[in-house]
Protein backbone atom coordinates (compact mmCIF):
# COMPACT_ATOMS: atom_id res chain seq x y z
CA UNK A 1 0.00 0.00 0.00
CA UNK A 2 1.56 3.31 -1.07
CA UNK A 3 -1.34 5.74 -1.02
CA UNK A 4 -0.72 8.39 1.68
CA UNK A 5 -4.37 8.59 2.71
CA UNK A 6 -4.64 4.84 3.23
CA UNK A 7 -1.38 4.89 5.15
CA UNK A 8 -2.82 7.59 7.43
CA UNK A 9 -6.00 5.56 7.94
CA UNK A 10 -3.83 2.56 8.84
CA UNK A 11 -1.91 4.62 11.39
CA UNK A 12 -5.16 5.87 12.92
CA UNK A 13 -6.46 2.32 13.28
CA UNK A 14 -9.28 2.95 10.81
CA UNK A 15 -8.76 0.05 8.41
CA UNK A 16 -10.32 -3.28 9.31
CA UNK A 17 -11.15 -5.01 6.03
CA UNK A 18 -10.48 -4.02 2.42
CA UNK A 19 -11.18 -5.49 -0.96
CA UNK A 20 -8.14 -5.41 -3.27
CA UNK A 21 -6.02 -3.02 -1.20
CA UNK A 22 -3.43 -2.59 -3.98
CA UNK A 23 -6.06 -1.81 -6.61
CA UNK A 24 -7.70 0.75 -4.34
CA UNK A 25 -4.39 2.43 -3.53
CA UNK A 26 -3.62 2.66 -7.26
CA UNK A 27 -7.04 4.15 -8.01
CA UNK A 28 -6.72 6.76 -5.26
CA UNK A 29 -3.22 7.70 -6.44
CA UNK A 30 -4.37 8.14 -10.03
CA UNK A 31 -7.61 10.10 -9.68
CA UNK A 32 -10.16 11.81 -7.50
CA UNK A 33 -12.98 9.35 -6.84
CA UNK A 34 -16.50 9.34 -5.45
CA UNK A 35 -17.17 7.11 -2.47
CA UNK A 36 -20.10 6.63 -0.15
CA UNK A 37 -21.29 5.73 3.30
CA UNK A 38 -24.88 5.03 4.25
CA UNK A 39 -26.88 5.92 7.36
CA UNK A 40 -30.29 4.43 8.01
CA UNK A 41 -32.66 6.89 9.73
CA UNK A 42 -33.72 4.62 12.59
CA UNK A 43 -33.80 7.68 14.89
CA UNK A 44 -33.99 11.45 14.39
CA UNK A 45 -30.37 11.79 15.48
CA UNK A 46 -27.13 9.91 15.10
CA UNK A 47 -25.03 9.05 18.13
CA UNK A 48 -21.24 8.99 18.31
CA UNK A 49 -21.10 5.32 17.39
CA UNK A 50 -22.44 6.22 13.94
CA UNK A 51 -19.87 8.80 13.00
CA UNK A 52 -16.59 6.87 12.69
CA UNK A 53 -17.25 5.79 9.06
CA UNK A 54 -18.57 9.29 8.30
CA UNK A 55 -15.49 10.99 9.73
CA UNK A 56 -13.40 8.55 7.68
CA UNK A 57 -15.32 9.66 4.61
CA UNK A 58 -14.56 13.27 5.57
CA UNK A 59 -10.84 12.39 5.54
CA UNK A 60 -11.25 11.28 1.93
CA UNK A 61 -12.91 14.62 1.15
CA UNK A 62 -10.02 16.51 2.71
CA UNK A 63 -7.71 14.49 0.44
CA UNK A 64 -9.61 15.66 -2.65
CA UNK A 65 -12.19 12.90 -3.11
CA UNK A 66 -15.96 13.34 -3.29
CA UNK A 67 -18.18 11.90 -0.53
CA UNK A 68 -21.71 10.70 -1.25
CA UNK A 69 -23.83 10.54 1.89
CA UNK A 70 -26.68 8.12 1.55
CA UNK A 71 -29.57 8.52 3.97
CA UNK A 72 -31.61 5.33 3.80
CA UNK A 73 -35.16 6.54 3.42
CA UNK A 74 -35.95 3.12 1.90
CA UNK A 75 -33.63 0.78 3.79
CA UNK A 76 -34.58 2.53 7.03
CA UNK A 77 -38.13 1.29 6.52
CA UNK A 78 -36.83 -2.30 6.57
CA UNK A 79 -34.04 -2.33 9.14
CA UNK A 80 -30.53 -3.69 8.91
CA UNK A 81 -30.20 -7.04 10.74
CA UNK A 82 -26.47 -6.42 11.27
CA UNK A 83 -25.48 -6.64 14.90
CA UNK A 84 -29.00 -7.47 16.08
CA UNK A 85 -30.45 -10.63 17.60
CA UNK A 86 -34.07 -9.73 16.90
CA UNK A 87 -36.25 -7.91 14.38
CA UNK A 88 -36.42 -4.14 14.39
CA UNK A 89 -39.72 -2.38 14.98
CA UNK A 90 -40.88 -0.98 11.65
CA UNK A 91 -41.38 2.78 11.54
CA UNK A 92 -43.95 4.84 9.67
CA UNK A 93 -43.09 6.81 6.55
CA UNK A 94 -43.75 10.02 8.50
CA UNK A 95 -41.30 9.03 11.24
CA UNK A 96 -38.66 8.02 8.70
CA UNK A 97 -39.01 11.41 6.94
CA UNK A 98 -38.63 13.21 10.28
CA UNK A 99 -35.55 11.15 11.06
CA UNK A 100 -34.05 11.89 7.63
CA UNK A 101 -34.33 15.63 8.27
CA UNK A 102 -32.64 15.33 11.66
CA UNK A 103 -29.74 13.32 10.26
CA UNK A 104 -29.38 15.61 7.24
CA UNK A 105 -28.75 18.63 9.48
CA UNK A 106 -26.05 16.72 11.39
CA UNK A 107 -24.27 15.62 8.23
CA UNK A 108 -24.17 19.24 7.08
CA UNK A 109 -22.05 20.11 10.13
CA UNK A 110 -19.41 17.52 9.30
CA UNK A 111 -19.06 17.81 5.51
CA UNK A 112 -18.53 20.57 2.98
CA UNK A 113 -21.38 20.46 0.48
CA UNK A 114 -21.19 21.73 -3.11
CA UNK A 115 -22.56 20.73 -6.50
CA UNK A 116 -19.16 20.68 -8.14
CA UNK A 117 -15.59 19.70 -7.36
CA UNK A 118 -15.33 17.37 -4.39
CA UNK A 119 -18.29 18.87 -2.54
CA UNK A 120 -20.34 16.31 -0.63
CA UNK A 121 -23.63 15.11 -2.10
CA UNK A 122 -26.61 13.94 -0.08
CA UNK A 123 -28.83 11.24 -1.59
CA UNK A 124 -31.86 9.30 -0.34
CA UNK A 125 -32.22 5.71 -1.57
CA UNK A 126 -35.99 5.95 -1.53
CA UNK A 127 -35.58 7.97 -4.73
CA UNK A 128 -34.59 4.80 -6.63
CA UNK A 129 -35.55 1.86 -4.39
CA UNK A 130 -39.05 3.29 -4.08
CA UNK A 131 -39.53 3.03 -7.85
CA UNK A 132 -38.81 -0.71 -8.05
CA UNK A 133 -41.89 -2.95 -7.95
CA UNK A 134 -41.87 -6.49 -6.56
CA UNK A 135 -41.58 -8.27 -9.92
CA UNK A 136 -38.70 -6.02 -11.01
CA UNK A 137 -36.92 -6.61 -7.70
CA UNK A 138 -37.22 -10.40 -7.97
CA UNK A 139 -36.51 -10.59 -11.69
CA UNK A 140 -33.74 -7.98 -12.05
CA UNK A 141 -31.96 -8.41 -8.71
CA UNK A 142 -33.23 -11.54 -6.96
CA UNK A 143 -31.73 -13.62 -9.77
CA UNK A 144 -28.27 -12.15 -9.19
CA UNK A 145 -27.63 -13.48 -5.70
CA UNK A 146 -27.83 -17.12 -4.68
CA UNK A 147 -29.65 -17.86 -1.41
CA UNK A 148 -26.66 -19.93 -0.24
CA UNK A 149 -24.46 -16.87 -0.78
CA UNK A 150 -26.74 -14.82 1.48
CA UNK A 151 -26.98 -17.54 4.13
CA UNK A 152 -23.20 -17.48 4.42
CA UNK A 153 -23.28 -13.83 5.53
CA UNK A 154 -22.52 -13.54 9.24
CA UNK A 155 -25.38 -11.10 9.83
CA UNK A 156 -27.87 -13.58 8.39
CA UNK A 157 -26.28 -16.81 9.65
CA UNK A 158 -26.27 -15.46 13.22
CA UNK A 159 -30.05 -15.01 13.06
CA UNK A 160 -31.00 -18.43 11.74
CA UNK A 161 -31.47 -19.90 15.21
CA UNK A 162 -33.63 -17.06 16.51
CA UNK A 163 -35.32 -16.40 13.17
CA UNK A 164 -35.16 -13.72 10.51
CA UNK A 165 -37.99 -12.40 8.36
CA UNK A 166 -37.72 -12.26 4.58
CA UNK A 167 -37.82 -8.48 4.98
CA UNK A 168 -34.55 -8.34 6.88
CA UNK A 169 -33.14 -11.28 4.92
CA UNK A 170 -33.48 -9.18 1.75
CA UNK A 171 -31.79 -6.13 3.31
CA UNK A 172 -28.29 -7.01 2.13
CA UNK A 173 -29.49 -7.31 -1.49
CA UNK A 174 -31.28 -3.96 -1.30
CA UNK A 175 -28.13 -2.32 -0.03
CA UNK A 176 -26.32 -4.00 -2.92
CA UNK A 177 -28.77 -2.24 -5.26
CA UNK A 178 -27.74 1.05 -3.63
CA UNK A 179 -24.06 0.56 -4.41
CA UNK A 180 -24.90 -0.49 -7.97
CA UNK A 181 -27.06 2.61 -8.45
CA UNK A 182 -24.35 4.93 -7.15
CA UNK A 183 -21.74 3.17 -9.30
CA UNK A 184 -23.90 3.71 -12.40
CA UNK A 185 -25.13 7.25 -11.75
CA UNK A 186 -22.41 8.84 -9.60
CA UNK A 187 -19.32 6.87 -10.70
CA UNK A 188 -18.99 5.79 -7.05
CA UNK A 189 -16.01 3.46 -6.63
CA UNK A 190 -15.69 2.82 -2.87
CA UNK A 191 -18.13 2.06 -0.07
CA UNK A 192 -17.08 2.77 3.52
CA UNK A 193 -18.85 1.19 6.48
CA UNK A 194 -18.50 -0.16 9.99
CA UNK A 195 -17.14 -3.66 10.52
CA UNK A 196 -20.70 -5.03 10.66
CA UNK A 197 -21.28 -3.83 7.09
CA UNK A 198 -18.76 -6.13 5.39
CA UNK A 199 -21.44 -8.55 4.22
CA UNK A 200 -23.57 -5.74 2.79
CA UNK A 201 -20.59 -4.15 1.05
CA UNK A 202 -19.47 -7.38 -0.60
CA UNK A 203 -23.04 -8.04 -1.75
CA UNK A 204 -22.98 -4.65 -3.44
CA UNK A 205 -19.73 -5.51 -5.19
CA UNK A 206 -21.29 -8.78 -6.36
CA UNK A 207 -24.34 -6.95 -7.76
CA UNK A 208 -22.05 -4.52 -9.61
CA UNK A 209 -19.96 -7.36 -11.03
CA UNK A 210 -23.00 -9.26 -12.29
CA UNK A 211 -24.78 -6.29 -13.87
CA UNK A 212 -21.84 -5.00 -15.91
CA UNK A 213 -20.27 -6.67 -18.89
CA UNK A 214 -17.14 -4.55 -18.75
CA UNK A 215 -14.50 -4.93 -16.05
CA UNK A 216 -15.53 -3.05 -12.93
CA UNK A 217 -13.32 -1.29 -10.41
CA UNK A 218 -15.27 -0.98 -7.19
CA UNK A 219 -13.95 -1.44 -3.68
CA UNK A 220 -14.99 -1.66 -0.07
CA UNK A 221 -13.49 -0.60 3.26
CA UNK A 222 -14.72 -1.34 6.76
CA UNK A 223 -13.78 0.44 9.99
CA UNK A 224 -13.12 -1.55 13.18
CA UNK A 225 -15.52 -1.37 16.07
CA UNK A 226 -14.35 1.22 18.59
CA UNK A 227 -13.80 -0.29 22.03
CA UNK A 228 -12.54 1.05 25.36
CA UNK A 229 -9.34 -0.18 26.94
CA UNK A 230 -11.23 -1.65 29.91
CA UNK A 231 -13.42 -3.73 27.61
CA UNK A 232 -16.64 -1.79 28.23
CA UNK A 233 -18.76 -0.51 25.36
CA UNK A 234 -17.69 2.76 23.76
CA UNK A 235 -20.19 5.60 23.37
CA UNK A 236 -22.40 4.83 26.35
CA UNK A 237 -22.83 6.73 29.59
CA UNK A 238 -24.96 6.10 32.65
CA UNK A 239 -27.64 8.12 30.88
CA UNK A 240 -27.45 6.08 27.67
CA UNK A 241 -26.12 6.88 24.21
CA UNK A 242 -24.18 10.07 23.46
CA UNK A 243 -26.28 11.73 20.75
CA UNK A 244 -25.27 14.40 18.24
CA UNK A 245 -28.57 16.21 18.80
CA UNK A 246 -27.98 18.89 21.42
CA UNK A 247 -31.49 18.38 22.80
CA UNK A 248 -30.77 14.73 23.55
CA UNK A 249 -27.18 15.18 24.72
CA UNK A 250 -26.36 18.79 25.52
CA UNK A 251 -23.07 20.30 24.28
CA UNK A 252 -21.89 20.37 27.91
CA UNK A 253 -22.65 16.66 28.37
CA UNK A 254 -21.03 15.95 24.99
CA UNK A 255 -17.92 17.87 26.04
CA UNK A 256 -17.84 16.04 29.38
CA UNK A 257 -17.99 12.65 27.68
CA UNK A 258 -14.81 13.35 25.74
CA UNK A 259 -12.90 15.17 28.47
CA UNK A 260 -13.47 12.23 30.81
CA UNK A 261 -11.73 9.83 28.41
CA UNK A 262 -9.27 7.57 30.20
CA UNK A 263 -5.55 8.05 29.61
CA UNK A 264 -5.51 4.54 28.11
CA UNK A 265 -8.10 5.56 25.48
CA UNK A 266 -7.55 9.21 24.70
CA UNK A 267 -4.80 8.92 22.05
CA UNK A 268 -6.76 6.20 20.26
CA UNK A 269 -9.80 8.50 20.23
CA UNK A 270 -7.75 11.44 18.96
CA UNK A 271 -6.59 9.32 16.02
CA UNK A 272 -10.06 8.01 15.19
CA UNK A 273 -12.28 11.03 15.79
CA UNK A 274 -10.24 14.18 15.22
CA UNK A 275 -8.48 15.73 12.25
CA UNK A 276 -5.40 16.67 14.26
CA UNK A 277 -2.17 15.82 12.48
CA UNK A 278 0.06 12.90 13.35
CA UNK A 279 2.62 15.31 14.82
CA UNK A 280 0.02 16.98 17.05
CA UNK A 281 -1.32 13.66 18.31
CA UNK A 282 2.15 12.27 18.98
CA UNK A 283 2.98 15.39 21.01
CA UNK A 284 -0.21 14.88 23.04
CA UNK A 285 0.77 11.23 23.55
CA UNK A 286 4.02 12.42 25.15
CA UNK A 287 2.00 14.71 27.41
CA UNK A 288 -0.19 11.79 28.55
CA UNK A 289 2.95 9.89 29.51
CA UNK A 290 4.93 12.71 31.12
CA UNK A 291 2.30 15.11 32.52
CA UNK A 292 -1.02 13.23 32.68
CA UNK A 293 -2.37 15.56 35.39
CA UNK A 294 -2.61 18.38 32.81
CA UNK A 295 -5.02 16.30 30.69
CA UNK A 296 -3.97 18.15 27.54
CA UNK A 297 -4.99 15.27 25.30
CA UNK A 298 -8.48 15.05 26.84
CA UNK A 299 -8.99 18.80 26.50
CA UNK A 300 -7.90 18.71 22.86
CA UNK A 301 -10.24 15.79 22.17
CA UNK A 302 -13.22 17.45 23.89
CA UNK A 303 -12.63 20.76 22.15
CA UNK A 304 -12.17 19.27 18.68
CA UNK A 305 -15.26 17.08 18.90
CA UNK A 306 -17.57 19.65 20.51
CA UNK A 307 -16.54 22.31 17.98
CA UNK A 308 -17.11 19.92 15.09
CA UNK A 309 -20.57 18.75 16.16
CA UNK A 310 -21.96 21.78 17.99
CA UNK A 311 -19.87 24.78 16.89
CA UNK A 312 -17.55 27.26 18.57
CA UNK A 313 -20.23 29.04 20.63
CA UNK A 314 -21.47 25.78 22.15
CA UNK A 315 -17.88 24.77 22.89
CA UNK A 316 -17.23 28.03 24.73
CA UNK A 317 -20.40 27.51 26.77
CA UNK A 318 -19.35 23.97 27.68
CA UNK A 319 -15.92 25.20 28.78
CA UNK A 320 -17.54 27.99 30.81
CA UNK A 321 -19.84 25.54 32.62
CA UNK A 322 -16.94 23.18 33.28
CA UNK A 323 -14.78 25.98 34.70
CA UNK A 324 -17.61 27.25 36.91
CA UNK A 325 -18.24 23.79 38.36
CA UNK A 326 -14.54 23.25 38.98
CA UNK A 327 -14.17 26.57 40.81
CA UNK A 328 -17.58 26.48 42.45
CA UNK A 329 -18.34 29.94 41.04
CA UNK A 330 -21.85 29.24 39.78
CA UNK A 331 -22.63 32.96 39.56
CA UNK A 332 -20.88 32.94 36.18
CA UNK A 333 -23.62 30.69 34.77
CA UNK A 334 -27.04 31.53 33.43
CA UNK A 335 -30.12 29.76 34.79
CA UNK A 336 -30.29 27.69 31.60
CA UNK A 337 -26.64 26.67 31.93
CA UNK A 338 -27.20 25.67 35.56
CA UNK A 339 -30.21 23.58 34.60
CA UNK A 340 -28.12 21.84 31.96
CA UNK A 341 -25.11 21.28 34.21
CA UNK A 342 -27.09 19.90 37.15
CA UNK A 343 -29.91 17.96 35.56
CA UNK A 344 -28.42 14.65 36.72
CA UNK A 345 -27.66 15.60 40.33
CA UNK A 346 -29.95 14.46 43.17
CA UNK A 347 -33.14 16.50 43.20
CA UNK A 348 -36.22 16.98 45.32
CA UNK A 349 -39.50 18.80 44.83
CA UNK A 350 -40.69 21.37 47.34
CA UNK A 351 -43.46 23.97 47.46
CA UNK A 352 -42.64 27.61 46.77
CA UNK A 353 -43.07 28.65 50.40
CA UNK A 354 -40.35 30.87 51.86
CA UNK A 355 -38.17 28.58 53.93
CA UNK A 356 -35.39 28.98 56.46
CA UNK A 357 -32.10 27.60 55.14
CA UNK A 358 -31.74 25.09 58.01
CA UNK A 359 -35.26 23.73 57.47
CA UNK A 360 -34.69 23.48 53.72
CA UNK A 361 -31.45 21.53 54.16
CA UNK A 362 -33.15 18.97 56.39
CA UNK A 363 -36.35 18.65 54.35
CA UNK A 364 -34.38 18.26 51.13
CA UNK A 365 -32.19 15.57 52.71
CA UNK A 366 -29.06 17.63 52.08
CA UNK A 367 -28.11 17.65 55.78
CA UNK A 368 -28.97 14.70 58.03
CA UNK A 369 -30.39 16.72 60.93
CA UNK A 370 -31.06 20.26 62.08
CA UNK A 371 -27.91 20.12 64.18
CA UNK A 372 -25.87 19.06 61.13
CA UNK A 373 -27.56 21.70 59.00
CA UNK A 374 -26.69 24.46 61.46
CA UNK A 375 -23.06 23.26 61.55
CA UNK A 376 -22.94 23.17 57.73
CA UNK A 377 -24.23 26.73 57.47
CA UNK A 378 -22.02 28.09 60.25
CA UNK A 379 -18.93 26.42 58.76
CA UNK A 380 -19.50 27.97 55.33
CA UNK A 381 -20.21 24.60 53.71
CA UNK A 382 -23.52 25.68 52.13
CA UNK A 383 -24.11 27.78 49.04
CA UNK A 384 -27.28 28.56 47.10
CA UNK A 385 -26.86 29.21 43.37
CA UNK A 386 -23.16 29.84 43.96
CA UNK A 387 -23.65 32.28 46.85
CA UNK A 388 -22.27 31.11 50.20
CA UNK A 389 -24.82 31.17 53.02
CA UNK A 390 -23.50 31.51 56.59
CA UNK A 391 -26.51 33.17 58.26
CA UNK A 392 -28.64 30.68 60.21
CA UNK A 393 -31.62 32.99 59.74
CA UNK A 394 -31.27 33.11 55.94
CA UNK A 395 -34.58 32.60 54.13
CA UNK A 396 -34.71 30.89 50.75
CA UNK A 397 -37.42 32.72 48.82
CA UNK A 398 -38.30 34.04 45.34
CA UNK A 399 -34.91 35.70 44.88
CA UNK A 400 -33.26 32.26 45.05
CA UNK A 401 -35.62 30.50 42.66
CA UNK A 402 -34.02 30.49 39.22
CA UNK A 403 -36.72 30.89 36.56
CA UNK A 404 -39.04 30.65 39.59
CA UNK A 405 -38.51 26.90 39.30
CA UNK A 406 -35.33 25.64 40.93
CA UNK A 407 -32.30 26.35 43.12
CA UNK A 408 -28.90 24.69 43.18
CA UNK A 409 -27.68 23.95 46.69
CA UNK A 410 -24.11 22.85 47.30
CA UNK A 411 -22.87 21.19 50.48
CA UNK A 412 -19.12 20.95 50.78
CA UNK A 413 -17.01 21.13 47.66
CA UNK A 414 -18.77 18.78 45.27
CA UNK A 415 -22.15 17.65 46.64
CA UNK A 416 -24.78 19.40 44.57
CA UNK A 417 -28.55 19.14 44.88
CA UNK A 418 -31.33 20.61 42.79
CA UNK A 419 -34.40 21.81 44.63
CA UNK A 420 -37.33 21.98 42.25
CA UNK A 421 -40.14 24.28 43.32
CA UNK A 422 -43.72 23.38 42.44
Amino acid sequence: MTNELLQDLEWRGLLYQQTDAEGMAKLLDEQSVSLYCGVDPTADSMHIGHIVPLLTLRRFQKAGHRPILLVGGATGMIGDPSGRSEERQLQTVEQIDKNVQGIRSQLERIFEFAEDGNGAQLVNNRDWIGNINTIEFLRDYGKLINVNYMLAKDTIASRLDTGISFTEFAYTLIQGIDYNHLYNHYNCRIQVGGSDQWGNITTGLEVIRKTHEEETKAFGITIPLVTKADGTKFGKTAGGAVWLDGKKTSPYEFYQFWINAADADVIKYLKIFTFLSREEIEALAVSVEEEPHLRKAQKALAEEMTRLIHGQEALEQAIRITAALFSGDLKALSAEEMKDAFKDVPSIEMTKDDKNIVDLLVEAGISSSKRQAREDVSNGAISVNGEKVTDLEYVVDAKDRLEDAFSIVRRGKKKYHMVKFI
